[in-house]
C-alpha cells in the first residue's frame, strides 16, 4: 500500500525563477493548495504582479526580488522566509537560462555563466535551505531540469550540459539525504510554452520540426502532485521517459532520430 498523500495547507515554499514560466505557474499552483510562497526572481514588478495575483486566490505570497546567483541574497532570501513562516519546508530550484548555439561556437565564458545560473545556483539555495529543512527532520528539493539533461540535443549543448550535471548533482544529494526526513526530486519537463525561448541567447537559428509541447501549468500540476507523494524522477509528459531510455539502450537511433526532428538553418549562425 502506498502512503497517504501529502497536504500542503500551511507548508512554506521557496521557488526561483518565480517571474514568469514554470516557475510562476508552480507558485501559483502550490498557493492554491495552501502553501505560502516565497518567489525569488529578479524582476520586482512581475513578482509583484504573481503575488497579487495569489493574493486575490486568498494565498499568501513573499516577494525576494533579487539574482539567485547571489549566494548572500540567497541565504538572505531564506532567512526571511524563515522569519515570515518559522519554517521552509520546500525548494523548488526553476530559475534557468538556454543557449542556442553549435558546439563550435560556444565559448568557455559563455558555458560557465550558464552554469552559474543552471547548476552553482541550484547548490547555492540548496546549502541554504538545508539547515533549516535538517533541524525540521523534514523538507523537499525539487530540482527543474529538462528532457534535454537525459538526452542531448543539437544546438542546446551548453544548456544540455548544465542540465546532465544537475542530475548528477541531484541523484548524489537524494542519496546523501537519505532517512534525514528530506526528499529530492528531479523534474524533466519537454518544451513548454513559457518565454524560455525568448530569454535564451541565440547564436544560431534552427529548423525545428513541430512535436509535442506542453503548459507551464501542466509541468506545475507534475510538481504538486510529486510534493504530495514524492518521487526521484518525474516526467510531465510521460511518453518522454521512452526517449530517457531508449538514450540508454539505443543511442544511435535516438541519434538519428533527433538528427530529423531538430537542425540548423540554411544560411548557419545569424
Amino acid at each position: 500500500m502506498g502512503h497517504a498523500a501529502l497536504t500542503l495547507a500551511g507548508r512554506a515554499a521557496l521557488v526561483t525563477g518565480a517571474s514568469s514560466g514554470i516557475g510562476e505557474a508552480t507558485a501559483v499552483a502550490l498557493a492554491a493548495e495552501g502553501a505560502r510562497v516565497g518567489l525569488l526572481a529578479r524582476r520586482a514588478a512581475r513578482l509583484e504582479a504573481v503575488r497579487a495575483r495569489i493574493a486575490d486566490t486568498g494565498g499568501d505570497a513573499l516577494v525576494l526580488a533579487g539574482d539567485v546567483t547571489d549566494a548572500a541574497f540567497v541565504a538572505g532570501a531564506v532567512a526571511r522566509v524563515l522569519e515570515r513562516w518559522r519554517r521552509l519546508d520546500l525548494l523548488v530550484n526553476n530559475a534557468a537560462r538556454g543557449m542556442f548555439a553549435p558546439v563550435e561556437d560556444t565559448t568557455a565564458e559563455e558555458l560557465r555563466a550558464l552554469l552559474e545560473l543552471n547548476l552553482v545556483s541550484v547548490l547555492t539555495a540548496t546549502r541554504a535551505a538545508l539547515p533549516a529543512m535538517r533541524r525540521q527532520r523534514r523538507g523537499h528539493i525539487i530540482n527543474v531540469s529538462s528532457i534535454v539533461g537525459r538526452r542531448g540535443m543539437p544546438l542546446l549543448a551548453a544548456y544540455s550540459a548544465t542540465k546532465f550535471a544537475l542530475g548528477g548533482l541531484s541523484e548524489a544529494l537524494r542519496v546523501e539525504l537519505r532517512g534525514s526526513g528530506i526528499q529530492v526530486s528531479l523534474v524533466y519537463p519537454i518544451y513548454t510554452e513559457t518565454e524560455f525561448m525568448a530569454a535564451a541567447l541565440r547564436k544560431t537559428v534552427a529548423e525545428r520540426r513541430r512535436g509535442p509541447m506542453q503548459s507551464a501549468a501542466a509541468v506545475a500540476r507534475a510538481i504538486v502532485r510529486c510534493v504530495r507523494r514524492p518521487r526521484p524522477e518525474v516526467y510531465p509528459y510521460s511518453p518522454a521517459r521512452v526517449l530517457a531510455l531508449l538514450a540508454v539502450l539505443a543511442p544511435g537511433a535516438v541519434d538519428w532520430l533527433i538528427a530529423r526532428m531538430v537542425r540548423p538553418a540554411a544560411g548557419g549562425p545569424s
